[in-house]
């Protein structure tokens, strides 16, 4: 290689990398916050706080790891427990470790020369590793095409907006990996099947091989990437042998990625991966990404953004219209290149098996956004792949009709101008909707836990920010990220109890801290509260296999956990004819002789998204259905004696007659000042409105749930008969019983 050619390929790589690192670092500074408001979501060195709040669980693993070499919080039989996590019991760890082995092997590093703290090293390195992908995507392409092709690719991985707003520094999560290793694992793959040489088959497909098990413990869907490379494999395999074509390099070829990434997993991960990868092979074919696996109980999934199915202008969006559209006109480009190969084009590499396989890569992309709109992660390699091919085709394409240099490099900025400009200002403008996760109430909270309450103190939590408190409060949550992903464990071994039938607990936890919120029965709530701070599923569970009905189940906890041991075992003996020891078993883990010390998180945040809590924990187990009750949250605006909300809220504040789409409330209230006024104006009607004065909040909620245990803790912050606060800052409050 000529040494302009080397100074050139350095050239373009350290432009890659500086476009993804410096779009990156510029998000730090929260442009989308206006000045006056950016300190509250800074800590004290000035760094803004996590947006993604997952990253503070790699964070708190991370601390593990370097604590005490590995990822969980102690080890139960041999075996790693993550015991802050979905407590009690905790769970056993299942999670992709490289990015804590990661983490931690450059916090060592850069701390032998100077003292940064391990959050602030968890904050940038998605602004380091991101780029990457742009360089690696460049050498794949280049490689097929020219550097041409190779510019393009890596100037849209490391701009594409979806991976930007899932890379940038305070994203500190597994995302930042996906778009790397996808294309490493693929480009090594390619290499190994077009490769003339033997020797070469093999070495690229055992690099593949590593790669994917590098894959595996990067992420937790690399089973997607594995499903598609195999499928396209035996469907070559066949393909070749209805064509007579030799089948014996091919199938070698294929045995050694296969019997390789296999082997790699099996070894260093353990079965359970492979067991997910048997679930997944059913799981790629499902329709649909919101079929409840939880049943009878709610379906987790829906409150979960990231798992919910995206609309075809919301992947266009996400995508940016300008890589998609160029994306799919370029496989609409690429055959007819194919079939003017010998006129203008001499990679050898671009060929039909190329061109099928991108196809299928593409096509499984869009399947897998079924399953949810995160995986447009995996839709976005394929697409900057080919429309890098395409760049570099089209540079080809000019150099052959002999054009002035001057006009070909014009013509090759023009359509890197094109390829590129849009969707850099789109990420550019991504940026600014970025906002922390966290801010310094929740943070100031999450430290007034960790002083001043005892270790073995239990979170109850909305599962969001679970992650975020057992990370800073250091305290264990009964709700986490985790929670969406429990289906997966082992509840024999979960529990320790075979006497516990193998059926995952799945959202009855969230469905039980939801009821304890919507009902208006204070006992009842304080009863659930209890037992699942101490005992957690185990009681439901252990009924399950008395009742053989889960609804029955549910209906039976739902009528004892309100009132006296005493009376509730007379309910299960006379009422639903459990035995005696049966009944005694169960109210061992309902009203508990030894309970945990829990607190209640609440937040002012937690409104936002009650609509779930509603549904969730008013459930219809014998419909299995929500009673979709009305919920609606707005901004105040007032105008003199007129306010009016984002949410068609109108009152006149004269004569306080409110109304909402033009309907009268069955009541009215006003917060101001930490006063409530309440002012009955329909008793016909079916909703209430509540107007929360000091931050300009309206909600409108069905009148059931007037007196709930969340309409007094969380909308109007007063005190229960149950609850009391025992901390409170401007959006927290802290609650224990009374």
């Amino acid at each position: 290689m000529l040494k302009k050619d080397i100074i050139l390929k350095f050239a373009i790589i350290l432009l890659i990398f500086s476009v993804g690192f410096f779009l990156r670092f510029n998000s730090a500074n929260l442009n989308g916050i206006p000045a006056a408001e950016k300190d509250f979501y800074q800590d004290q060195a000035g760094l803004p706080y996590m947006y993604e709040l997952d990253s503070y669980y790699n964070y708190r693993l991370t601390k593990n790891y370097l604590d005490h070499g590995y990822l969980g919080d102690t080890k139960i039989n041999g075996i790693e427990w993550d015991l802050y996590s979905y407590y009690p019991p905790g769970v056993p760890m299942d999670y992709p470790p490289l990015i804590v082995y990661l983490t931690a092997f450059i916090y060592k590093l850069i701390n032998i020369f100077s003292q940064i703290p391990l959050l602030t090293i968890c904050f940038w390195i998605p602004a380091f590793i991101a780029p990457l992908s742009g360089i690696l995507a460049y050498f794949f392409v280049s490689r097929l095409t020219n550097d041409f092709g190779g510019f393009a690719a890596g100037i849209l991985a490391v701009i594409s907006p979806f991976y930007f707003l899932r890379s940038v520094p305070g994203w500190f999560d597994t995302d930042m990996f996906i778009i790397f290793f996808s294309i490493l694992v693929v480009w090594f793959f390619i290499e190994a099947f077009q490769s003339k040489n033997k020797r070469n088959r093999v070495v690229f497909a055992f690099l593949s091989a590593f790669s994917m098990f590098l894959f595996s413990i990067a992420w937790n869907g690399w089973q997607y990437l594995f499903l598609l490379l195999i499928s396209f494999s035996l469907i070559y395999i066949i393909y070749s042998k209805l064509t007579n074509k030799n089948v014996a390099n091919i199938f070698y070829t294929f045995s050694i990625f296969f019997i390789g990434s296999i082997s790699l997993i099996l070894i260093f991960t353990g079965y359970l991966s492979i067991l997910k990868l048997y679930s997944n092979i059913f799981e790629i074919f499902k329709l649909t990404g919101s079929q409840n696996i939880w049943a009878p109980f709610p379906d987790l999934y829906l409150s979960v953004s990231e798992l919910s199915v995206p609309s075809p202008i919301e992947v266009v969006a996400k995508i940016d219209p300008i890589l998609f559209g160029l994306g799919i006109f370029a496989l609409i480009f690429m055959p007819i290149a194919l079939k003017k190969k010998e006129n203008y084009l001499h990679f050898n590499n671009i060929n039909w098996f190329l061109y099928s396989f991108l196809v299928l890569w593409i096509f499984i992309g869009f399947i897998t956004l079924l399953k949810g709109v995160r995986f447009i992660m995996l839709l976005l390699p394929p697409l900057i792949i080919s429309v890098g091919i395409m760049v570099g085709i089209l540079i080809e394409y000019l150099k052959t009709i002999k054009i002035k240099k001057i006009i070909f490099y014009f013509s090759f900025i023009c359509i890197i101008l094109l390829v590129s400009l849009i969707p850099a200002l789109n990420t550019y403008d991504t940026s600014k909707v970025l906002k922390p996760g966290v801010n310094d109430d929740l943070w100031s909270s999450a430290e007034w836990i960790h002083v001043n309450t005892p270790n073995n103190t239990v979170i109850i939590n909305e599962w969001s920010y679970g992650h975020f408190l057992s990370s800073i409060a250091d305290r264990s949550v009964v709700l986490d990220g985790r929670s969406a992903y429990i289906e997966t464990l082992p509840i024999r071994a979960y529990y320790n109890n075979p006497a516990i039938n193998s059926k995952s607990p799945g959202t009855s936890r969230d469905y039980w801290i939801t009821r304890a919120f919507t009902t208006n029965n204070e006992t009842l709530s304080a009863g659930i509260f209890k037992m699942i701070s101490t005992s957690g599923d185990r009681c439901q569970l252990i009924l399950d296999n008395y009742t053989g009905n889960t609804t029955k189940s549910v209906e039976i906890l739902n009528n004892i956990l309100g009132i006296d041991k005493e009376v509730a075992l007379n309910v299960l003996t006379k009422n639903y004819q459990l035995k005696q020891e049966e009944a005694k078993e169960v109210l061992e883990y309902t009203h508990p002789d030894n309970q945990n010390p829990f607190i209640i998180f609440t937040c002012d945040s937690m409104i936002n998204n009650a609509k779930g809590t509603f549904d969730f924990g008013e459930w219809d187990f014998r419909q299995l259905k929500s009673n979709n009750y009305t919920y609606s949250v707005g901004d105040i605006n007032t105008n003199g004696t007129a306010l009016n909300t984002t949410n068609n809220v109108t009152i006149n504040m004269e004569n306080n007659v409110a109304k909402w789409k033009g309907k009268i409330p069955y009541c009215y209230i006003e917060i101001k000042n930490g006063l409530i006024s309440k002012y009955y104006l329909d008793k016909n009607s079916s909703f209430c409105v509540y107007l929360r004065m000091d931050d300009k909040k309206s909600i409108v909620i069905d009148k059931k749930f007037e007196n709930s245990v969340f309409t007094k803790l969380v909308i109007e912050k007063s005190n229960s008969t149950s609850y009391k606060p025992i901390y409170k800052n401007k959006s927290v409050i802290i609650w224990e019983l009374k």
